[in-house]
């Protein structure tokens, strides 16, 4: 009896140890053919979600495979690579937007400024930011937290107290409805068409809401989530008349950056509270009415190449200018910060603060970093001509088409 307990205690560890290793090998397989198919189909995080992890049943059979992602191509792609590698798979995966959030997978800023990060909780790296009124697009929600897509395409995380969530049909009524843009810098909205009304929240310029006509000095304003209150007549703009008064001309856009002139600088900001290099970039000329990609590494693959070779003479107000380290043996070029030319030598940026720094060494303000100058782009020559620079008045999330 007692040879017999020790020869199956001898099977059981030969089984437990065996099957140790087949999930180890079945782990170590998964994560080597995840990060070939995520390199292939999904290897920029801002703009694509790819992300899976596999449970193994202790009993055997098929190995679970759950996460979300917006590629639906890379998600059938791991499954078949898996596959062929003898690893069966039961697909819980989910292909984004989340069918769980049944058809509520639109909404808009519900504040004048909200933070969006890379991940859904308050210690994950800062992202972007959006304004009030601006569309976003959800994929799916966990623990408080929203997955969103901004205009621009970029995705991250917010707190789903930062929306207001809506179905097509209340989204395509908000498209309808006659809305305002904020053109002051700042601005406060109030309970009573007074400068001594209480006050319900704040704005900032290029935030868009809702409008239910005039009192006096005041517009009658509805905010996300239905609540009216009253913004000065004089901080913002009926929305098509702005767009039909635009005019993103090289001076236009320098005029617009001189406005944010020693406004302070912020990692991932794109508002005039703050803003960092390409949040700046961004917020000028969407006040130009012109939307950009987020940020420098993919502005600076997009519009006209300008040549610096021989000197700045071919360059005009409003083109970006892009600094950074360039490209050497084994390893990419890596655009770190943006500016925009306004002329004489000079340009203005988001570094410490926006300010206007001068490319040419003789100048008082010129600027340390101008020996990483990479290239240059020119912006308005390529406006609703290529992904990545469309005008708002083109942008199907702003308009019902």
């Amino acid at each position: 009896m007692k040879n017999f307990i020790i020869a199956s205690f001898v099977l059981l560890m030969a089984f437990s140890c065996n099957s140790g290793h087949k999930a180890e090998r079945i782990r170590s397989d998964f994560d080597r053919i995840f990060k070939e198919v995520k390199s292939e189909f999904a290897p920029d995080r801002r703009v694509k979600t790819f992300e899976a992890q596999i449970g193994i049943p202790e009993q055997g059979g098929k190995v679970i495979l759950r996460g979300s992602t917006t590629e639906r191509e890379a998600k059938d792609t791991l499954i078949k690579r898996l596959r062929n590698n003898g690893i069966e798979v039961l697909d819980s995966m989910v292909t984004l937007p989340d069918p769980a959030l049944d058809g509520k997978i639109f909404g808009i800023t519900a504040l004048s400024v909200i933070n969006l990060r890379y991940g859904p909780d308050f210690s994950n790296e800062p992202a972007t930011q959006t304004l009030l009124g601006t569309p976003l697009k959800i994929l799916e929600k966990t623990g408080g937290w929203s997955r969103v897509m901004t205009p621009e395409g970029y995705i991250a995380w917010v707190t789903s107290g930062s929306l207001e969530e809506m179905q097509e049909a209340q989204y395509e009524e908000w498209l309808l409805s006659p809305r305002l843009i904020i053109t002051a810098h700042y601005t406060i909205f109030r309970d009573a068409p007074s400068p001594g009304g209480g006050v319900v929240m704040d704005g900032v310029m290029g935030g868009i809401v809702q409008t239910r006509g005039i009192a006096g000095r005041y517009y009658k304003v509805i905010l996300p989530g239905g609540k009216s209150a009253y913004l000065l007549v004089q901080d913002a703009v009926p929305l098509d008349k702005w767009i039909a008064s635009l005019d993103p001309s090289p001076e236009n856009i320098v005029k617009t950056a001189k406005q944010f002139t020693g406004f302070p600088y912020m990692w991932a900001g794109t508002s005039p509270k703050a803003m960092d290099c390409s949040g700046f970039t961004k917020t000028v000329y969407l006040m130009n009415g012109i939307i950009l990609e987020r940020d420098a590494s993919q502005q600076g693959l997009t519009g006209d190449s300008i040549s610096i070779a021989n000197g700045f003479d071919s360059l005009r107000g409003g083109d970006l200018l892009f600094f950074g380290t360039k490209a050497s043996e084994g390893k990419k070029e890596r655009i770190s910060h943006v500016g925009i030319y306004i002329g004489s030598g000079e340009f203005i940026h988001s570094s410490t603060s926006v300010r206007i720094s001068s490319l040419l060494p003789e100048a008082a303000n010129w600027y340390e970093g101008t020996g990483r100058l990479l290239r240059a782009r020119r912006i308005l020559t390529r406006t609703d001509a290529e992904e990545g620079i469309v005008s708002i008045k083109n942008h199907p999330w702003y308009f019902k088409r």
